[in-house]
């Protein structure tokens, strides 16, 4: 592969944004719920214009745990039987889960799962501070490493140079992409989630949640969640690839905000619990579909 030469973080970012399933709905939906006069049909009205995520709200109503014996027959009727907090949590996933489909990733699947255990692992680190709004770390959780979706889309060829060069130099990951592509997936991530419209605070979450104390002084608390977050999630396990495990942990920026080694560890618990509740028999294995 020393022979050619990588695409350009453009092309890179250019060919994601052609993808089909892109989660650029779910800022709307952001907007959407936190607005205070907001209704079921202002949040449904969103949620229509994707048919597929329309049909998973239906049929999450419309399930046993939600279910009260009268059908949810509209989106509207839905939403209200869901909640916004319980709503947003599944579009976002599904937005996530289903832009995985996109990529070559060899595995489908384990984006999704590490995503969803990076958030619900920001979100209860959240709770329990009081520092960060706990959907806010949830969504920064799930969408921080979208970028690796777009890389391994365009630049799987040059995944075996980058391992490479992380086993000679004993680098990052993300150094090692940097070093090998010219920009990392970081820098693809903070990219496509502005082309999208999310919140400028989850695309600095996105560009510095590996390399924490670089970022702006106003990030810098939701930046300690996710840190910890990625953390909790790597350590735990479902749908780390190997790129997760070369990470690098800044333990005394954590231990700077309270992440004590018995706080993470109590945290991975509860992470474990929820997950399992959301993905049930997908904990581990298999395609995610809501």
């Amino acid at each position: 592969m020393s022979d050619q030469t990588p695409p350009t973080l453009e092309q890179v970012c250019e060919r994601a944004l052609r993808l089909p399933c892109s989660p650029a709905i779910l800022p709307r939906l952001i907007s959407v719920l936190v607005a205070q006069d907001s209704s079921a049909d202002d949040i449904a009205d969103i949620i229509k214009v994707d048919s597929a995520l329309a049909a998973s709200t239906l049929r999450l109503a419309n399930s046993a745990f939600f279910s009260s014996g009268t059908p949810a027959e509209t989106v509207s009727d839905a939403v209200i039987r869901l909640g916004q907090r319980e709503l947003y949590r599944l579009a976002a996933l599904a937005l996530v889960s289903r832009w995985e489909t996109g990529s070559s990733r060899s595995d489908p699947g384990d984006f999704c799962r590490h995503a969803l255990c990076t958030a619900l692992a920001a979100e209860v680190l959240a709770e329990t501070s009081e520092r960060v709004d706990p959907q806010t770390a949830y969504t920064a959780g799930l969408v921080c490493d979208l970028g690796k979706l777009a890389v391994v889309h365009t630049c799987a060829a040059f995944f075996p140079q980058i391992r490479n060069h992380c086993a000679a130099q004993g680098t990052t990951w993300a150094q090692a992409e940097k070093d090998i592509l010219g920009y990392s997936h970081s820098d693809v991530g903070v990219r496509l989630l502005r082309a999208w419209s999310f919140p400028d605070a989850l695309a600095v979450a996105a560009e510095f949640c590996e390399n924490p104390t670089a970022g702006p002084a106003e990030s810098l608390p939701l930046l300690a969640h996710l840190h910890a977050g990625k953390y909790i999630a790597t350590s735990f396990g479902p749908g780390v690839s190997e790129d997760g495990f070369l990470f690098e942990l800044n333990t005394d920026f954590l231990a700077e905000w309270g992440f004590t080694p018995e706080l993470l560890q109590e945290t991975m618990a509860i992470v474990h619990d929820r997950a399992k509740l959301r993905l049930q028999d997908k904990l581990t294995h298999g395609v995610v579909s809501l």
